[in-house]
């Protein structure tokens, strides 16, 4: 019975090699015991010889398993590697066609490379590989000047190949269709606030330049981003299993499936980013509908038509707006898998489709990764495509909100392509919610906007793709639905009923009831001209509140040449997820009719935009220039308070042309303290007995080829009335005429006052500072700037 021992010990050994993945031993040992087995079979009774033939039948089962998983595991890999080959090929066919000969050179070598290091035994494969093989040889000896005649080996002249790109600076250009009005370059201070805001929850996601075109994207072995593992939500982490790639779920990956990209196959999971779905959504069908590559332009590779492809490599680039400008981040393809098979983040219904999920990662790895807080979609879409984000509030019930100019306005612009738009609703009860159909604080893409038989009609998307609204409209609804509509409208509640998609329609009504908010993004090609300035606000310049005073607030002057439309973005940047988690910068921005001067007090002259403050990272304000209507404006960054510094990007579009510069202040400072004590707290000049005895500051203004400026600010207890009264003492040139004989600055006010003195000649200068009542007691302090140097002391 040796042959049945021996059969029992490859048996044995079979199992153990089998559990430890060791293929090859496992499939000889599981045949060899087979062999043996069956050799001895008749010498068992009767009886056992059933069992033992069923035995040798399992062991050459699980070899032929075996062996049939190598043979498939060998098949995809090959296959895999020929992938890899044609990606290399094409992308070196794409930049040989761009005369970008460095780089095609090396990816027509890369690509032979890797022909050469496949191992296929599929013949066909083989020759495939081969095949690609020769071609980007000869391309690549063609490229450096190496010639095949005759069985000889030519070498014509090296030519200089022109390197792929230079670095370029930091440019202001938001759109190609966009000019710029001003300096294309930016200053030292606005590429150190770039360079600061670059660091994104814990990660660098520099500006997006034209180097970057040449990224590499084909490594040795499958990439691998240090950052990719993002931390997961807490229902990821119940549900997770590993971390998986696309070619690993299906045997054709592509990024898109037939080239474009389809709204209706995006779905949201159990990540909580229902506004970034839903951006993506609106986007989707805006490429569609208008032909306006606006979400699939920011994925990296692509291929000559420029269109995003997949890459066996597993790396991909996407380029966001974050922070004041386009930003680069680089992901790898590994997708968050299920226990139960299924993938932890949205994904397209195309199984074979990975847009979705891999825009989704890579705005998952800026957030900080899927243990995201929320967002909303003028956030989202602003970072997606660029475009102009606005909030409008739904206020039903208030006499200043215009329900009929907002749909009318969505509706026309809508169907021109000029804005992209999400509705959103708030709190609702949980019963409300049942009955209605709708989720509280959930984003909705909104797909169409219709005036039908003269009911005004929204078609939405839940990105969940299921659970829709069961009101008025609805698929559900057997009264509204007239023949006449769902012909206009070429819709059937009837077949809608038979499918969740999440996709409905809502009457206005329903809308107004319901939702909290309108979030839209507007079309920059709507403006021919921008300009921007990326600045920061030192959290200790000036007061925490400006209640009282505006003129240490970011200022700039805005000159608009032209009748038409200007629309200011104002936008915070965010470096980190707590910020944006819960953010309590509430930010504005203030428009001033003041001649594109400083403007010092909050409401003096009145502003003409007077923002509202709101936490959201984006404030948007528009100016319409008209007959009659000013040209000069000046614009004032304001917090509700100032807690820390601030980096922010003022961003302009405009109709016409326009100038728009930082008002820096006069470059020389003098500070001074004082106090009014005793006998020197005389009141103002209704007291003139005891108004001489108030602290005095001179000035001195010394010789220069250009008068003098100087603006003087006074600050003293809020509880008192201040002001400030000027008179010349002496001028180093009597013949000059005196610029004024008294000004002051005017009525006395809580806290703070500010006189402006423009074209001083040299001399001296008494100021008289003082409270609106005598005996009103307590510090001072009086700060100059002015155009030239001046001398300063005060006087008791």
């Amino acid at each position: 019975m040796s042959d049945f021992s021996n059969a029992t010990e490859a048996a044995t050994l079979a199992v153990q090699f089998d559990q430890a993945g060791q293929t090859d031993k496992a499939v000889e040992c599981y045949r060899t015991a087979a062999r043996l087995l069956d050799r001895v079979r008749d010498r068992f009774p009767p009886e056992k010889q059933l069992e033992v033939r069923d035995k040798v039948r399992e062991y050459l089962e699980r070899a032929t398993i075996l062996q049939d998983q190598k043979d498939k595991a060998q098949q995809e890999e090959s296959e895999r590697a020929m992938q890899q080959c044609y990606f290399l090929m094409q992308q070196a066919l794409d930049a040989d066609e761009a005369d970008l000969k460095v780089n095609a050179l090396q990816l027509y070598t890369q690509a032979v490379e890797l022909a050469v290091s496949v191992k296929a035994s599929d013949p066909a494969i083989k020759a495939r590989v081969k095949s690609l093989a020769e071609q980007a040889l000869d391309r690549a000896e063609e490229i450096k000047g190496i010639k095949k005649m005759g069985g000889l080996t030519i070498s014509g002249p090296n030519k200089p190949v022109a390197p792929t790109t230079n670095r370029a600076q930091y440019q202001r250009e938001q759109s190609v269709h966009l000019k710029v009005s001003g300096k294309h370059t930016y200053s030292e201070e606005e590429k150190e606030v770039l360079r600061t805001t670059s660091n994104i929850n814990n990660n660098c996601f520099l500006p997006f330049m034209d180097v970057d075109l040449a990224e590499k994207f084909q490594y040795a072995i499958p990439f691998e981003d240090r950052a990719s593992e993002l931390k997961l939500s807490s229902k990821q982490a119940r549900e997770f299993d590993c971390w998986i790639r696309p070619h690993e779920l299906c045997s054709d990956p592509k990024m898109i499936v037939d080239d474009h990209v389809n709204c209706f196959s995006i779905k949201q999971t159990i990540v909580s980013d229902c506004s970034f779905v839903a951006s993506l959504a609106v986007s989707a069908l805006y490429e569609r509908r208008f032909d306006k590559k606006i979400i699939t332009s920011i994925i990296y590779p692509k291929n000559k038509n420029k269109v995003p492809v997949y890459n066996p490599f597993g790396k991909y680039m996407v380029k966001l707006h974050l922070n004041g400008v386009r930003r680069k981040i680089i992901i790898d393809d590994r997708l968050p898998y299920s226990k139960q098979g299924r993938l932890l983040c949205s994904y397209s219904s195309n199984k074979n489709e990975f847009w979705v999920s891999l825009l989704e990662k890579a705005y998952m790895k800026v957030m900080g990764g899927y243990d995201f807080p929320g967002s909303n979609s003028n956030i989202d879409l602003h970072a997606l495509t660029g475009w102009i984000p606005e909030r409008c509030a739904i206020r039903a019930g208030d006499a200043d909100f215009n329900a009929d100019e907002l749909y009318d306005s969505i509706r026309l612009r809508l169907q021109r392509g000029d804005v992209l738009a999400t509705v959103a609703t708030g709190d609702l009860p949980d019963h409300e919610a049942e009955r209605t159909g709708l989720v509280a604080t959930h984003a909705y893409a909104v797909l169409d906007v219709r005036l039908a038989n003269g009911v005004k009609l929204l078609k939405l998307k839940n990105p969940w793709s299921h659970l829709r609204w069961r009101g008025n409209y609805s698929e559900l609804d057997t009264a509204h639905w007239t023949e006449s509509l769902r012909s206009l409208l070429n819709y059937d509640p009837d077949s809608a009923a038979q499918y969740d998609n999440g996709v409905f329609w809502i009457d206005y009504s329903s809308i107004l009831r319901f939702f909290d908010v309108f979030y839209l993004n507007w079309n920059p090609e709507m403006f021919h001209y921008t300009y921007c300035i990326h600045q920061k606000w030192d959290a200790g310049n000036g007061p925490a509140k400006d209640a009282y005073n505006i003129g240490e607030n970011p200022q700039f002057s805005l000159h608009v040449q032209g009748k038409g439309a200007v629309w200011l973005l104002l936008t915070r940047h965010i470096t980190q997820i707590d910020d944006f988690r819960d953010n309590k910068e509430y930010i504005t921005l203030l428009v001033y009719k003041n001649n594109g001067k400083r403007v010092y007090y909050p409401y003096e002259p009145e502003p003409y935009i007077d923002g509202i403050r709101i936490n959201s990272p984006h404030y948007l304000c528009k100016i319409i220039v008209g007959d009659g209507s000013a040209d000069r404006y000046t614009l004032v960054v304001a917090q509700y308070e100032k807690t820390k510094t601030i980096y922010y990007t003022l961003r302009a579009y405009a109709t016409c042309p326009f100038t728009l510069g930082k008002l820096e202040p006069y470059p020389y400072f003098k500070s001074l303290g004082g106090e009014w004590s005793g006998r020197t707290a005389g009141g103002c000049e209704n007291h003139r007995l005891t108004y001489p005895n108030n602290p005095k500051c001179v000035v001195t203004i010394p010789e220069s080829r250009v008068p003098c400026h100087l603006v003087v600010e006074l600050k003293g207890p809020k509880q008192y009335q201040i002001g400030i009264d000027a008179r010349v003492e002496a001028l180093d040139d009597p013949s000059v005429t005196a610029p004024f004989l008294r000004e002051s600055s005017g009525p006395f006010r809580s806290g703070f006052v500010v006189l402006e003195l423009s074209n001083l000649p040299a001399g001296r200068y008494i100021l008289t500072v003082s409270t609106f009542l005598p005996g009103q007691e307590g510090p001072f302090i009086l700060e100059m700037r002015s155009t030239c140097p001046v001398t300063c002391e005060i006087r008791n």
